[in-house]
C-alpha cells in the first residue's frame, strides 16, 4: 500500500518537475507518451476492468448505466479542466481567455482534476485482503483487486501527461515554478488520498454491498472517455504515423502482457 501511494505521488511530482527542463516548442514527444499511455488505459479498461466489474454484480446490465455515467461525468469535468486530463496544454495561456485571470490560480481546473484523480484512486482496492473479504461477504466479488498493480500503472502512466500539461499552465499562469508546483502538490495528493479512503475508511461499504460496482463502472466510463479522446486527439487528421502506430501498439501489446503475468 506504502509503494502504491508511492509511485502515485512521485510520479506526478517528477512530471511536473520535468517541465522546467522539456522543450516546450516541440511536443511530440508529449503526443507519442500520449499514444502510448492513452492505448495502455483503453486496453486495461477493455482486458481487465471491465470484464472485472461485470463479475461484481449479480445483475450485470445495470453495469452499462455507470459506465455512461461515468463517460458523462467526465465530460463535464473537463468543460472545467479543458483537457488537462488528456495533455492539453495549448488551450491555456497566462493571460486566460481574453486576456483576463493573468496571474491567477485556474480553481476550477483544479478541483475538476482533484475529483478525477480521487475518483480514479478511489479503485485502487488491495488485493489480497479486499478478494477475501469480498469471498466472506458476497462470493460474487473473487476478482477484486486480481488488477490493482496493472491498474496502478495505467494510473500512473496516465497521470505523466497530466502532469506536465497542468503544470506547464500553472507556470504559464502564474509565472512562478515554485508557486506552480505549489498547486501541483494538490493533485499529487489526490489519487493517493482516493486509494487510503477505499481500503481504510470504506472498505467494508465497497466490498458489502453495490458500491464498488458503481464505483468501478464509473471509473470504467471515465477510463473509456479519456483513453478513446488520447487516441483521437494524437491524430486529428485520424492519419496514423509511424511513431504514433508503435507507441500505441506498445501501450495495447503491454497491457495484454500484463494480464498474461
Amino acid at each position: 500500500m506504502v509503494i502504491a501511494v508511492a509511485i502515485l505521488f512521485i510520479t506526478v511530482l517528477m512530471a511536473g518537475w520535468l517541465v522546467r527542463f522539456l522543450p516546450q516548442n516541440n511536443q511530440r514527444w508529449l503526443k507519442l507518451l500520449l499514444a502510448f499511455s492513452g492505448a495502455y488505459l483503453f486496453s486495461l479498461t477493455i482486458l481487465h476492468i471491465l470484464p472485472d466489474v461485470l463479475l461484481s454484480t449479480q445483475e450485470p446490465h445495470r453495469v452499462g448505466f455507470y459506465i455512461l455515467g461515468g463517460f458523462f461525468l467526465q465530460l463535464v469535468l473537463e468543460v472545467f479542466s479543458h483537457g488537462i486530463e488528456h495533455g492539453h496544454i495549448h488551450a491555456h495561456g497566462g493571460h486566460g481567455h481574453g486576456g483576463q485571470h493573468s496571474h491567477s490560480v485556474p480553481v476550477l481546473l483544479l478541483v475538476s482534476l482533484i475529483i478525477h484523480s480521487l475518483l480514479e484512486g478511489s479503485v485502487l482496492i488491495q488485493s489480497r485482503m479486499a478478494a477475501q473479504q469480498a469471498h466472506e461477504h458476497l462470493h460474487t466479488h473473487a476478482h477484486v483487486g486480481d488488477n490493482f498493480y496493472h491498474i496502478l500503472a495505467g494510473i500512473a502512466l496516465h497521470h505523466i501527461p497530466a502532469a506536465i500539461a497542468l503544470m506547464s499552465v500553472l507556470v504559464d499562469r502564474l509565472h512562478s515554478f515554485k508557486k506552480a508546483f505549489g498547486y501541483l502538490l494538490l493533485f499529487a495528493l489526490a489519487a493517493p488520498a482516493g486509494l487510503l479512503f477505499s481500503n481504510y475508511v470504506a472498505l467494508e461499504q465497497l466490498l458489502s454491498g453495490e458500491a464498488y460496482t458503481v464505483l468501478t463502472g464509473l471509473v470504467v466510463g471515465n477510463f473509456l472517455h479519456i483513453s478513446t479522446t488520447i487516441l483521437f486527439e494524437t491524430s486529428p487528421e485520424h492519419r496514423f504515423n509511424q511513431g504514433k502506430l508503435l507507441a500505441t501498439l506498445a501501450g495495447a501489446f503491454l497491457a495484454i502482457g500484463a494480464g498474461m503475468l
